[in-house]
């Protein structure tokens, strides 16, 4: 049974401003493995709007309740290369109130934006 659905786009180029103007904002919002490619190298930011705008969903698929912590929905990469979520603290605690049992994540990046889409399914 779906439980909710969020979506949420995000222009790659001002994410990256905001990201440059903002230095401490990486740390904010992202895990440091989510920062990194699996080879080490770091992510660039096509890829972490992206991750951004999957956080953005998430809490859109739990109904946009405030206290959310952003690094409590980390946004992984599975060995075949499909995008996963991992939840914890604040979010695990909301997903559990309304029955979220799994997870299922989309992500894209073209023409100077990106996007993401979550279901949370109970």
């Amino acid at each position: 049974m779906i439980i909710g659905v969020g979506i949420d786009v995000a222009e790659i180029d001002r994410f990256a401003a905001s990201m440059r103007r903002t230095p401490g904002m990486a740390d904010r919002v992202f895990l440091e493995r989510e920062l990194l490619l699996p080879s080490g190298e770091r992510r660039g930011y096509a890829s972490l709007a992206a991750r951004f705008a999957a956080k953005e969903a998430v809490a859109k698929a739990l109904g946009a309740p405030g206290g959310l912590r952003w690094t409590d929905a980390e946004v992984y990469v599975e060995d075949s290369g499909q995008p996963r979520l991992r939840v914890r603290g604040t979010v695990a605690a909301r997903a559990a109130e309304l029955g979220v049992r799994s997870w299922h994540v989309s992500l894209s990046h073209d023409a100077g934006v990106a996007s993401a889409m979550v279901i949370a399914e109970g």
